[in-house]
């Protein structure tokens, strides 16, 4: 792609991790021709688009730029001409995302924002918007390339490319990026005198590393990282507890696991710390909502020109910057490698040919060229087959407003048991997001009629929040 004047939109623009992306447009200043940068949001989060929008615009004059910096409530108005549209957005703000995380333990089950039975209404909520979003693009700016890393990223993703058909799109994930610089610390070595190899699918991939020399790093690393000595802080992830992984488990497997994989391998664990926090009131969700808090407020100085460190307590600090990086390298045919969802075909031929998988590849002019990874070992490739049924099952879900289809995605989730207890938490789950729901208006009308226990249950929960 060779544009001059170039037009980027930012759905979910008030999102306080919008400093970061302005920060890492300017980085690459020489690199993007930035003409205007549209912030878009909602109505509900107009006060916070307003605060980052300000923040923005300091931010781009400090920097010397003459790029405009525009703030909307009017999507279809922002995407008039777009060149690039990000996306970024949280369907029920964080309220739904407490919602995902109490429910669930309320019942001594796993409540977490992209894993789980939160990770799948989180889906459900968020791929029907995505899929809109792209019926606008076709309209109105058919050319443009899709970045997007609203969560569950993998699923959105898939559901953009396969059912939305919009095949300019790139998925995007910020965990890789801490799994190269622990890589990199422990062996070293720089980043760029490595090479590294994920694949999987989003929260659910993992990865090979080679040195400059040829040899391969992997099980020294295993040893390294999750080997008798290590220690909590392995774990670069700031959302999750860093429980430690099996080491013979690991060594076994022969790969570098994703951090996320401590909800499989280490499920009770995981799933105790979970419970505690939920006991004291101390969720990830409620967290984050202190974060933020915090973080606004120092949006709001007017002196405050470039993104504030504390910005890297939240869990997705650098998705922005890898965003832009995707830009810049689509733009310029860079051919930077990188780790994002994308198309398979073929890459892993243990999942379907037309899946969206996150694999390592080189971001092109013309989009993701994938590096072919071939097939997991036994131990591997069971887990990943299942996880991927899951995601197709709850994409379906999501834009058909199948009840059953929704169950059946509950009971092949490996963190949410099956049987009578997937029903409760499903419809306790349907009632609670209501709102954000309207594909499966008809069946949360049944659960309000029907089940006046469940109505009671989730709303007693939510007034003790």
């Amino acid at each position: 792609m060779s544009k001059e004047a170039l037009k980027i939109v930012t759905i979910g623009g008030g999102s306080s991790y919008t400093p970061e992306l302005i920060e890492g447009y300017i980085k690459r200043k020489d690199q993007l021709p930035i003409k205007e940068i549209v912030l878009v949001d909602i109505e509900a989060g107009k006060e916070k688009l307003e605060i980052v929008g300000e923040m923005a615009k300091r931010m781009v004059k400090a920097a010397g730029l003459d790029w405009n910096v525009e703030l909307t409530l009017d999507r279809r108005a922002a995407l008039e001409g777009a060149d690039f549209v990000t996306t970024q957005f949280r369907v029920g703000l964080l309220e739904a995302r407490v919602k995902d995380e109490r429910i669930p333990l309320s019942h001594g089950v796993l409540g977490q924002e992209t894993n789980g039975a939160g990770g799948m209404f989180k889906a459900f909520r968020t791929i029907p918007v995505i899929l809109d979003i792209i019926k606008d693009m076709k309209e109105i700016c058919p050319d443009a390339w899709l970045v997007n890393f609203t969560n569950p990223a993998g699923m959105v993703t898939e559901a953009a490319i396969k059912h939305g058909g919009w095949k300019k799109t790139v998925g995007l994930c910020n965990v890789p990026i801490g799994h190269c610089s622990a890589a990199s610390e422990k062996l070293g070595i720089p980043e760029d005198e490595l090479f590294f190899k994920f694949a999987g699918i989003n929260h659910f991939h993992w990865h090979r590393v080679w040195d400059k020399t040829g040899k391969e790093r992997t099980a020294e690393l295993i040893d390294l990282i999750y080997g008798p000595n290590q220690s909590e802080d392995d774990n670069h992830l700031k959302n999750i507890h860093s429980a430690p992984f099996h080491y013979e488990q690991i060594m076994d497997l022969g790969l570098l696991p994703c951090g996320y994989h401590r909800y499989y391998y280490i499920e009770d664990e995981m799933l105790k710390h979970s419970i505690e926090e939920f006991e004291r009131g101390e969720t990830r969700a409620q967290v984050v909502k202190e974060t933020e808090s915090r973080l606004f407020e120092l949006y709001k100085d007017p002196k405050l020109d470039y993104k504030p460190e504390e910005l890297s307590q939240r869990g997705g600090t650098h998705y922005s910057d890898a965003a832009c990086e995707i830009i810049a390298s689509i733009q310029n045919d860079k051919r930077t490698d990188m780790v994002v969802s994308t198309e398979n075909n073929g890459t892993i031929t243990d999942l379907p040919y037309d899946s969206i998988v996150e694999v390592s590849g080189a971001v092109t002019g013309h989009g993701v060229e994938p590096y072919n990874w071939g097939a997991f070992p036994p131990a591997a490739r069971g887990i990943i087959q299942n996880m991927k049924a899951m995601e197709e099952t709850t994409i379906r879900a999501a834009i058909d407003g199948d009840y059953g289809a929704a169950l059946q995605a509950f009971t092949i989730n490996p963190l949410v048991p099956g049987g009578t207890m997937a029903k409760t938490l499903l419809d306790e789950l349907l009632y609670a997001h209501k709102d954000y729901l309207p594909q499966f208006a008809e069946k949360i009308k049944e659960i309000e009629k029907n089940q006046p226990e469940t109505v009671e249950y989730v709303n007693e929960l939510m007034k003790s929040n």
